[in-house]
């Protein structure tokens, strides 16, 4: 029995049965059961940390279990021993720590290549006190890093990210000295430079093709071709953090002194306490990560999940509660909607959380909503005041905080992943059978724009439906959403990435 290895491919982890039985004979490899469905090797890993390296881990993802391998078995017995004083939990539940069977741990290496790297990682910061040569990270742990730019690219990022939310993620794997971020090919990119091409090659074994928030905005890391980045200005785009001093550019008033005191120190705004796991950033910190993107050059801006926006510039002949409800429903639930009594071409919008408010900000600002330009900020308003019972303002407050109309009380509902800058194109859905595309023309045409172009998708339940313009297309969204084509069926609209 003592010899057992266990090797474990796709085929095989059907031997992984869970046989262990609880009073078995200690061994470095630990059987951990009733684990949260979504956890990560990194989680897991941080589990045994504490009580010294971990040599090898492997997931069953199916059966919420995971083999954890100490280098050695007194280390295992150290841990089983604390955790059977104190249980331990993961994502607030608790989990069971017994010893297993096996002695060691065989992976097979295509399948655990992930969890190697996470090992790495987390094994070279854990011996990071010391400047890292290569060597810390196990030999096999790629061809030397030749430059100490990463380049990043987000993919589904259906939360905001930014530029702070990189220097907390990345600064744990070491100093980040300047970060470049901008949009291309409609993607969110940045360029991010360390003191040591090591640092930069550990960051990448980490947190390439980890995700940032639960479920969405994947991280893609390559090493740039450029060896320095030259940052001109600190604002929410770029920043050198050697350099405090630098202009914030295009208009934004300077850092303010405080918070480039705060940069120089390299203090990461949002340091999440406790989080061994490098990318262990709750939703509640996404919130405040998207409201730090309102923190830098807007004073008097408390940071924090803003769910308030102040939109202003409005056309205060055709506004309406309803019109602003809908227009910002697309990137997020709208809670109350207050039009103000001494300034009608002003609104305040509450959303559901600080992420929906960002990016109802991030997408609307600078729109034109019945001929008029909008302004979009976070205002400084925790919640938006109904009127008093009794009271009536004219119509000017409204609460849907009932709404059946909301597009995101669902959690991980299809509509996250169709949030889209407003656009000309238009996707169109829950179309009933008896409605021809001559019919959808007309009613869109009399929204007061020119319909280019159709086209319905293969089943004609959805279609998409192009407008001469942006402006004329938010116009069509505003009246048409939710709009009866009788049968029961109200139609959906929302903006498309797509052209026709």
């Amino acid at each position: 029995m003592s010899g057992m290895v266990v090797t474990a491919n796709g085929n095989d982890s059907k031997k992984f049965k869970g046989e262990d039985k609880m009073d078995g004979a200690p061994s470095r490899v630990l059987h951990i059961r009733k684990l949260p469905g979504e956890v990560t090797e990194t989680e897991v890993i941080a589990l045994g940390l504490p009580f010294g390296k971990v040599t090898n881990i492997l997931m069953l993802k199916g059966k919420n279990q995971a083999f954890l391998e100490l280098a050695t078995e007194e280390a295992a017995i150290t841990m089983v021993n604390y955790y059977s004083a104190v249980t331990p939990h993961l994502r607030n539940q608790p989990i069971y720590i017994q010893y297993s069977n096996h002695k060691e741990l065989k992976t097979d290496n295509t399948l655990n290549q992930r969890a190697q790297a996470v090992l790495q990682a987390v094994t070279a910061v854990q011996t990071a006190n010391t400047p890292l040569s290569g060597t810390t990270v196990s030999e096999s742990a790629v061809t030397p890093a030749q430059s100490p730019v990463l380049r990043i690219i987000i993919d589904n990022m259906y939360y905001p990210v930014t530029l702070d939310v990189l220097h907390q993620i990345f600064s744990k794997f070491g100093a980040v000295l300047k970060i470049i971020t901008f949009t291309k090919n409609n993607q969110f990119q940045a360029l991010l430079q360390y003191g040591d091409p090591v640092n930069a090659q550990q960051a990448k074994l980490a947190l390439d093709g980890q995700n940032i928030y639960n479920a969405c905005c994947t991280l893609r890391i390559d090493f740039s071709k450029l060896v320095n980045l030259n940052v001109k200005y600190n604002n929410d785009k770029s920043r050198d953090y050697t350099r405090p001093d630098l202009p914030s550019g295009d208009g934004q008033p300077a850092l303010d002194p405080a918070i480039a005191a705060a940069f120089a120190k390299e203090t990461s705004l949002l340091a999440v306490p406790g989080a061994l796991s490098p990318l262990a950033i709750p939703n509640a910190a996404a919130a405040a990560a998207a409201a730090a993107a309102g923190r830098v050059g807007m004073p008097g801006v408390s940071a924090g999940g803003n769910t308030v926006l102040l939109v202003s510039n409005l056309n205060e002949e055709m506004v309406t509660p309803q019109s602003l409800f809908t227009l910002f429903g697309v990137y997020g639930d709208v809670q109350r909607v207050k039009i103000l009594y001494n300034k009608k071409d002003s609104a305040l919008i509450q959303m559901a959380d600080g992420n929906q408010s960002q990016l109802a900000m991030n997408h609307l600002n600078g729109q034109k909503m019945y001929g008029k330009i909008i302004r979009v900020t976070l205002s400084k308003h925790q919640t938006v005041q109904l009127p008093r019972e009794g009271l009536d303002d004219q119509g000017l407050t409204k609460d849907f905080g009932n709404s059946p109309l909301h597009r995101f009380k669902k959690p991980g509902s299809k509509n996250f992943q169709n949030i889209f800058p407003p656009s000309a194109t238009l996707h169109l859905s829950n179309i009933p059978p008896s409605v021809a595309e001559e019919d959808l023309r007309t009613l869109f045409a009399n929204t007061g724009g020119t319909v280019k172009a159709f086209k319905f998708f293969q089943d004609h339940k959805m279609a998409l439906l192009q407008m001469a313009t942006v402006e004329e297309a938010i116009q069509a969204l505003i009246d048409l959403h939710n709009y009866n084509l009788g049968e029961n069926h109200h139609l959906r609209v929302s903006f498309s990435k797509s052209t026709i």
